[in-house]
């Protein structure tokens, strides 16, 4: 599938990697900088998506959003890195009827409210099963700055770029869908975060108090993609005794 990222905001937290684990399907753990796991909200609209065959002007134009956690595991030639997406939420019906089939991984329905200018942007989403909410406002700066993670753009920059392979939650717990980001000209730039509120993170029974910390935010604006399937990947789920619901909720 082809596509033009249009704009692409990574809100990130670091996080206990001892809590991210627990959200985590074996062989999947959590990818470590500086002694914490990253994690982190999606907010993402996608133009012209099509089969890469159809002419550049068509395709679907959506609002999607995914949650995501960075992790590793052991692949035929030693680790690999990517991420695990415990839910997508779309604001386009065909995504979500094709979710699982065309697009990979199930793709919940969901209203976005978004307001944006070139400098200042506002992203909202709820699921229309009332299971999650997000609201995120940040606004474009001139310097990467206030990140414990990363100390440069730089190098943030390259840790999501090393990250391109996501698996997906299906219905079927034994099976993560796999997708990977393909692009000639991956750009990010630094924004603010001035607002944000995540019923994903702000939940104290899945994120005790102090084990998730907003980190930093990049964005993504017109970007030439591809979509490419990789092999599902077969998982054992985590002890939901302890793990608590990996469904994000209220």
């Amino acid at each position: 599938m082809a596509s033009v990222v249009e704009r692409r905001i990574l809100v990130n937290y670091r996080v206990d990697p001892e809590i991210a684990a627990r959200l985590l399907p074996m062989p999947l753990r959590p990818q470590q900088v500086g002694g914490w796991a990253v994690a982190g909200i999606c907010l993402i609209r996608l133009g012209r998506v099509r089969p890469t065959w159809l002419p550049n002007g068509l395709g679907l134009r959506s609002e999607n959003a995914a949650h995501r956690i960075a992790v590793e595991w052991d692949g035929p030639r030693g680790p690999e890195t990517g991420v695990y997406i415990p839910r997508r939420d779309s604001g386009s019906m065909v995504t979500v009827l094709v979710g699982g089939r065309l697009f990979p991984g199930v793709h919940h329905r969901a209203s976005f409210d978004v307001q944006e200018t070139a400098e200042d942007l506002r992203v909202a989403f709820g699921g229309r099963d009332g299971l999650v909410s997000v609201s995120v406002h940040v606004r474009t700066a001139e310097l990467f700055q206030g990140s414990e993670l990363f100390a440069d753009l730089g190098e943030a920059s390259e840790f999501f770029r090393h990250g391109s392979t996501g698996f997906s939650a299906t219905h079927d717990e034994g099976r993560l869908d796999g997708l990977k980001l393909g692009t000639g000209s991956w750009r990010v730039r630094p924004v603010d975060v001035h607002a944000v509120r995540s019923s994903y993170f702000d939940n104290q029974d899945r994120f005790p108090r102090g084990s998730a910390k907003l980190d930093c935010a990049l964005l993504m604006r017109e970007v030439p993609a591809t979509w490419i399937p990789v092999q599902p990947m077969r998982v054992t789920t985590p002890d939901r005794r302890h793990a608590g619901n990996t469904e994000p909720s209220e």
